[in-house]
């Protein structure tokens, strides 16, 4: 009767063994990413560290102190991110520290930002080098940049970012 009992018990453990293993391959599913590699993404928090491997166990290699810098992601791993910089620099980052917020950083000495998406619209404002905004839409070589509200169009080619809208 005994052997009995402890058969149903080893049952019922495997059974819940492989209960939760199909629960994370669901999980695993549900977090993979919808969309291939490359893309845009950018930096969501004041302050972020990428890493030289895809874990906390590894170093940090730079500390980004730059909410809505834009970084390209190149590989997705589980919930690490390998991105890129504006400079180039390659590195991981958790997917908690990136948002979908498309942004892009003036790459040119200055950029006019004009009042339409023409060369010969009123220039409102100039972003200097280094300037980052945030886009809401692109097209025609122009991209829509709002830079902590001052509004206005900046070619695509000044930028660097999520342009190939």
């Amino acid at each position: 009767m005994k052997d009995s009992g402890d058969k149903m018990r080893m049952k019922r453990i495997w059974a819940g063994v492989a209960a939760l293993g199909l629960t994370a391959a669901a999980s695993a599913a549900v977090a993979a990413p919808a969309r291939p590699t490359p893309y845009w993404a950018s930096i969501s928090q004041d302050e972020a560290r990428m890493r030289v491997g895809p874990s906390l166990d590894y170093p940090s290699n730079w500390v980004y102190r730059r909410r809505d810098l834009p970084v390209k992601v190149v590989q997705v791993l589980g919930q690490w991110r390998k991105v890129e910089d504006p400079d180039g620099v390659q590195g991981w980052m958790h997917v908690r520290l990136l948002s979908d917020t498309a942004t892009a950083i003036v790459r040119a000495g200055e950029a006019p930002m004009r009042e339409s998406a023409s060369d010969g619209a009123r220039t409102l404002f100039r972003a200097e080098r280094g300037v980052v905004g945030r886009l809401s839409d692109c097209g025609g070589g122009w991209c829509a940049i709002d830079v902590h509200g001052q509004r206005g169009y900046v070619k695509a080619s000044d930028l660097w970012g999520a342009t190939d809208k």
